[in-house]
């Protein structure tokens, strides 16, 4: 049996934490955005507010695979993690940039 060949099972419970942890980022951004604005709440906030994290706890699972699942140590894990964390903020803002395009507030 060789030891590299096994992969460790993933629960969904695993994956909750990260997710969770991806969205705390932009909801907090976005509810901060939101309460500076003048006009509190109006009906196209709730876009952004649900796909943007959204999109980042989809950032933060991939995060956790890169760097805990599929290259769990050595310098591979580095450049995981410091690939996945750019590509975490890249899929951030374009999802910001389409979500806002979309609503008519890119500007």
């Amino acid at each position: 049996m060789n030891p590299f060949n096994s992969t460790p099972t993933i629960r969904i419970k695993d994956l909750l934490l990260p997710a969770c942890l991806g969205m705390i980022l932009p909801t907090v951004w976005l509810v901060f955005l939101a309460l500076a604005n003048e006009n509190i709440f109006q009906i196209w906030m709730y876009l952004p507010l649900t796909l943007i994290p959204l999109s980042g706890a989809a950032g933060a699972i991939f995060f956790f695979f890169m760097g805990f699942h599929w290259f769990p140590r050595g310098n591979r894990k580095l450049i995981a993690i410091i690939f996945s964390s750019i590509l975490y903020f890249i899929i951030l803002w374009l999802t910001s940039v389409f979500v806002f395009n979309y609503t008519g507030h890119w500007h």
